[in-house]
């Protein structure tokens, strides 16, 4: 039988408690704090977020019920659903961005030489954004129509392993190109984006800073064409073009010339039109590029179900960008637990079995079978028969 730590604690070995120290410090948070400390807050929301709470009041029930167990966890207040959202209520949200960022730096040189779908040596990255539709009336500051609140979080995710590279939390009533100018361009970088980021003067200054673009063009994008390159049909290129933006504004804001490559996906029936400033790689690699895309859709669709961040546990900007950004640091230790164990499970069923033996006295190994137990034929010849074929 096992005598050691318990599952929570042994999955927080993952967590850089030292470096989180350096993050609280930097912002003052435990300034005149005696009992709940930072490390605390975010343990208690680490809790939830693993669990899948859905209030302070569930958070505190739950965490009560376990005892004696909350020391072995690193909790060492008592733990209050006021006192918890106080904190989340005046504790700086950039402690647990900041730490997510240390968090998310060691995810992605864990997941550096995980495969594409594009044979690439280059960093790739898709950029998009996810809305959180909120209560007016409890989130006056998120207003984006005139009966309706919203929480738009702008997310830069790197294509290999589906890691985060930066988030941005807003109200809905921010544009997504804005996000455009927050974003620290790397040089040799793919940035894949859909026509809602067109804006050329924030492409132009991409392209000024020596990284790569494949975006949607827009129907009415008003353009001349220079050079024709031939393409192969047969795999569902129509087109490979060099052209010239020719409308007022345009040909101002973006005045080199720009590749422009029809596409039709035969599976979905449709059309594309890819605007890009690389010129090198083939016409079909752009659309795969594209297409690897859907990675961040799936990104947005997968935290929103197993993660707490359609429904907040405090009504301020900073609880929200708080839960958030905790939510995210979640996301990324499970990732870097997954890589370092290591194991053959998905993400999903890694957080199911966490989240059911989290305070289980158990070896952290041992949750995960190294394979799946499928039965075997053998396995079943003494088992009857519900049909006789």
């Amino acid at each position: 039988m096992y005598h050691g730590r318990i599952v929570f604690t042994q999955v927080m070995d993952f967590f850089p408690r030292r470096r989180f120290q350096t993050c609280v410090d930097r912002y003052h948070g435990n300034r005149r704090v005696k009992t709940f400390s930072c490390l605390d807050q975010f343990f208690c929301m680490a809790f939830a977020q693993l669990t899948g709470r859905e209030s302070l009041r569930d958070i505190e029930a739950c965490l009560r019920a376990v005892g004696p167990k909350l020391y072995h966890a690193g909790l060492k207040a008592r733990v209050s659903r006021t006192t918890l959202a106080k904190a989340n209520e005046v504790r700086d949200w950039r402690i647990y961005r900041d730490v997510a960022l240390i968090l998310i730096q060691e995810a992605r040189a864990l997941y550096a030489r995980e495969s594409l779908a594009v044979n690439l040596k280059h960093a790739v990255y898709a950029l998009d954004s996810t809305v959180v539709d909120l209560c007016l009336s409890l989130f006056p500051w998120a207003q984006h129509r005139r009966r309706k609140s919203a929480v738009k979080i702008h997310t830069q995710l790197d294509l290999r392993g589906s890691i985060p590279t930066f988030i941005r939390v807003t109200g809905g009533q921010v544009h997504d190109i804005h996000f455009l100018d927050t974003i620290l361009f790397e040089a040799g970088a793919f940035y894949v984006m859909d026509k809602g980021y067109t804006d050329f003067r924030r492409l132009y200054h991409l392209h000024q800073q020596r990284a790569f673009f494949v975006i949607r063009a827009k129907n009415n994008l008003a353009f001349s064409r220079i050079v024709s390159r031939p393409v192969d049909s047969a795999r569902g290129l129509r087109s490979d073009q060099t052209i010239r933006l020719t409308g007022p504004k345009s040909s101002t804001l973006y005045p080199e010339p720009l590749r422009r490559i029809h596409y039709v996906d035969v599976e979905l029936d449709k059309r594309f039109f890819f605007l890009t400033n690389n010129f090198t790689l083939a016409p079909r690699t752009i659309a795969q590029l594209y297409k690897c895309r859907w990675q961040i859709e799936l990104f947005f669709k997968w935290i929103k179900q197993h993660l707490r961040i359609k429904a907040f546990y405090g009504t301020t900007p900073n609880a929200v960008k708080t839960q958030v950004w905790i939510a995210i640091s979640v996301y990324v230790l499970v990732a870097i637990l997954k890589k370092q164990l290591p194991l053959e499970m998905s993400l999903y069923e890694t957080l199911q079995v966490l989240g059911l033996m989290l305070f289980e006295k158990t070896a952290l190994k041992t949750l995960f079978p190294c394979k799946s137990h499928d039965i075997s034929e053998g396995a079943i010849h003494n088992q009857l028969q519900l049909f006789d074929l």
